[in-house]
């Protein structure tokens, strides 16, 4: 066997490289006749959007749908709060367009008392949910993150909760009357 020269050697151990090399092995990850879903998800944002400019639309082609409708005499051959006035016809096709759409909205919450509630409507009732409830702070009225399990105050920080420890019975007591949470056993 002839001895290797160093150049031969650098020669062999190259081709070995760079037949062991694993990054130079091309690789498919991804099938080739792959291709992404038609259908995409959208968020929040765009779903609002839509929403926002559909109404729009649906208002400015009610608004308009009134426009060409001739004014109707009520009994008395005028309008009531206008004797002498001629009527406003766009004003009253768009009071005749919001009474039209809250009546469609009552029919379609089921006798409902009031309007249903939606993301442009403000007018529902606020919610009773316990996590909705703020706590605030007995003493300062800031904010109140903590309750006391001793005394049952709710308190902000730590210099109030101090405050709290050296208080006597009787004004803690005070304190959870004023706020209604107060129990007296008998």
């Amino acid at each position: 066997m002839a001895p290797l020269t160093p150049h031969s050697d650098e020669k062999t151990h190259q081709a070995l490289l760079d037949k062991l090399d694993i990054y130079a092995v091309h690789k498919p990850f991804r099938n080739p006749h792959w291709k992404p879903a038609q259908r995409r998800n959208k968020n929040l944002k765009q779903v609002l959007g839509e929403a926002s400019r559909k109404e729009a639309s649906m208002m400015t082609t009610q608004a308009n749908s009134g426009a060409s409708t001739p004014a109707v005499a009520s009994e008395g051959g005028a309008t009531p709060a206008g004797i002498g006035r001629p009527p406003n016809i766009a004003q009253a096709a768009q009071s005749l367009d919001r009474l039209v759409l809250e009546k469609n909205g009552r029919a379609a919450a089921g006798n409902a008392t009031g309007p249903a509630p939606t993301y442009t409507n403000i007018e529902s009732a606020p919610s009773f949910h316990p996590s909705a409830q703020k706590k605030y702070c007995d003493i300062t009225g800031l904010p109140a993150p903590y309750t006391d399990p001793k005394t049952r105050l709710r308190y902000h920080n730590k210099e109030m909760f101090g405050t709290i420890r050296t208080m006597p019975q009787n004004v803690y007591e005070g304190y959870l009357a004023a706020r209604g949470a107060h129990t007296v056993l008998k």
